[in-house]
């Protein structure tokens, strides 16, 4: 289902903010597809919503892959966005937390931390993991926690301690186990909505104005609850 202002899924909103629910297929901002993003249905919400006349205000402060679901949060004012761009640029002001199904292929501890170095390939816009320093590489780390175990996947959930493209993606795929659905790093099949099984479940943040300690969850999508 594709979204839209009526079925826009909204976990928080007030003067400065707006977190969504992103969908599989949505992307955050304009590419050159040249598909409607979901910052421009954010900003006809608002319009519809405040009956605002021209144009609403709207920053993006981050974003998820296009077939990755989950907490995704926009700035609603000029105050708000470059405070959160600091936010986000700093490794210990925002906590990003991830459920992932990865394939069972190959057994792996029960928890642990993944370092690798990630050489980013923009022709095929994927990443290469490798467990030594190379040229044009970027250090890619993050934590990891069983928190399921079933007949073809692990339910995981991650914690991202750099920020790196494609990195959970491309560092299970290292280790033999990848997403579900994810083709490009090379799991057995699709998934039947073009989603890979990758979810932003929660963001904690630093208020840029009320200064206050701020938890975002996102419901797991259809993908997740139909394996689980």
């Amino acid at each position: 289902m594709k979204t839209s202002v009526e079925n826009l899924q909204v976990l928080y909103e007030d003067n400065h903010l707006i977190a969504i629910n992103k969908r599989a297929g949505d992307i955050v901002q304009g590419d050159k597809t040249g598909d409607i993003p979901l910052s421009e249905i954010i900003k006809q919400y608002l319009i519809r919503k405040y009956n605002k006349t021209g144009e609403a205000y709207l920053g993006v402060v981050h974003r998820l892959d296009r077939p990755t679901t989950g907490v995704v949060l926009f700035a609603k004012t000029s105050k708000a966005l470059p405070r959160l761009n600091a936010s986000f640029a700093s490794k210990d002001a925002v906590q990003k937390q991830y459920w992932a199904l990865i394939e069972k292929k190959k057994i792996i501890p029960k928890e642990g931390t993944l370092t690798h170095w990630l050489v980013r390939n923009t022709k095929q816009n994927k990443s290469y993991a490798y467990p030594q320093e190379c040229p044009d590489s970027q250090k890619a780390v993050l934590s990891y926690k069983i928190l399921k175990e079933l007949d073809h996947y692990l339910l995981v959930e991650i914690t991202l301690l750099t920020g790196r493209h494609h990195q959970i993606r491309s560092q299970f795929a290292y280790l033999g186990c990848p997403l579900k659905g994810d083709l490009k790093y090379g799991a057995k099949r699709s998934n039947p909505d073009g989603s890979i099984c990758l979810h932003a479940h929660s963001l904690e943040f630093i208020h840029p104005v009320k200064k206050e300690k701020i938890t975002l969850t996102a419901p797991l999508p259809s993908s997740f609850e139909k394996i689980l």
